[in-house]
């Protein structure tokens, strides 16, 4: 499948001779030119431009293999494209750099910026990611949206809701703990708060993260001051006892033992690839409904439910960035394609599920004019 690549490149017109031709580029493309350089928005309606997102990584923290470079990410960065195209209509193109630290990251991003109409972050490792993205949404006029972050935030925020709804919770009710204070902890657990849960904690590879923890770096520090009400300064395990929800980005392993301690009707998400904290046969003994990152168990959580739709949102009303509120709303869409259907194994749709893309595109879109950040 992947021998010669992924993508291809094709023609929207046709060049059938020398009239085609003398339209498609010289002369007939000078009187474009010189339209867009009267009128630089013009570049949205004469070129592909408000149609096309830079899947962009320096390749240091790709899928589980982690720092490969530029050149061994490109598989990945390719099948990303292919799935923005498949799932939402999205032309994305694939841009491996060569470059690592901060700095040089947003000033190539941002030079490349104008021949794209979002930019997706990909597979870049924590915490440069958070820099890399707040930085490039400051100085971009576009969507740029960290994959690893919030499509992964967005799926866990769908799935959660409907696992609380079908245990007659709301998130409100629901103390989590995730395991995993990199790119997709933070982003899961800043939405759960935006979204309302009663209280979440977070663990890194040393335990706990807590008030006066000596040794956090500023995402930390933050995650420190709005999190852990409790006051835990223990292990995962240790805090887990009594919670209702397990949400695993970490790589680490979970015991049946911590899960047994964990409130009724709990919920596991053990999210880590290709090898789950926990089994989710041995975890479902004790909780009541369990998702995994793996499309061979049910419930995966899947980043392919959200971000082919809400690009494709954001570029459809031209949106200049992709705000909190539309992440949420792309939550709530998900989980709504559930409905009255959703049961322990059924919390999330599947990413063929033909309602998914459409449903997530509209709530993004809408969210957009009602936030002030669309255009069109």
């Amino acid at each position: 499948m992947h021998r010669g690549g992924k993508l291809e490149i094709r023609s929207t017109v046709p060049v059938r001779n020398a009239e085609d031709l003398s339209l498609a580029y010289t002369p007939g493309v000078a009187r474009v030119c010189t339209a867009i350089a009267d009128q630089p928005d013009l570049v949205n309606e004469y070129t592909w431009v408000s149609n096309v997102v830079a899947v962009v990584s320096d390749g240091t923290a790709v899928l589980g293999l982690g720092d490969i470079g530029p050149a061994a990410a490109m598989p990945v960065m390719e099948g990303k494209a292919l799935l923005f195209k498949q799932f939402g209509n999205v032309d994305a193109v694939p841009v491996c750099l060569d470059c690592t630290d901060v700095d040089a990251l947003v000033e190539t991003v941002v030079r490349l910026a104008p021949s794209f109409g979002g930019i997706n972050l990909e597979d870049i490792s924590a915490p440069r990611c958070f820099e890399v993205e707040d930085r490039l949404r400051e100085l971009l006029s576009i969507p740029v949206f960290h994959d690893d972050q919030h499509g992964t935030a967005i799926v866990v925020l769908a799935a959660l809701q409907n696992a609380a709804r079908l245990t007659g919770r709301s998130l409100g009710d629901l103390r989590a703990v995730v395991a995993g204070a990199g790119a997709s902890g933070v982003a899961v657990t800043r939405i759960l708060l935006n979204a309302g849960i009663g209280d979440i904690a977070v663990s890194d590879s040393k335990g706990m993260i807590y008030q006066g923890r000596e040794g956090l770096n500023p995402y930390k520090e933050a995650l420190a001051r709005d999190t852990n009400r409790g006051g835990f300064t223990g292990s995962t395990e240790e805090a887990l006892a009594g919670a209702d929800v397990f949400i695993g980005l970490s790589g680490s392993t979970l015991s049946e033992a911590a899960v047994a301690s964990m409130a009724g009707d709990s919920i596991v998400f053990a999210l880590s690839n290709p090898t789950p904290e926990i089994l989710p046969e041995v975890a479902r003994r004790h909780a009541r409904v369990v998702a995994t990152g793996r499309s061979d168990f049910p419930n995966q959580i899947n980043n392919v439910l959200a971000f082919p739709g809400v690009f494709r949102g954001a570029l459809d009303v031209r949106a200049s960035t992709i705000t909190e509120n539309m992440k949420v709303a792309a939550a709530h869409a998900l989980a709504a394609v559930v409905g009255a259907e959703v049961s322990e194994d059924y919390v999330i749709p599947s990413p063929f599920d033909e309602r998914v893309a459409p449903a997530v595109v509209a709530a993004v879109a809408s969210q957009a004019r009602l936030d002030g950040v669309a255009r069109i």
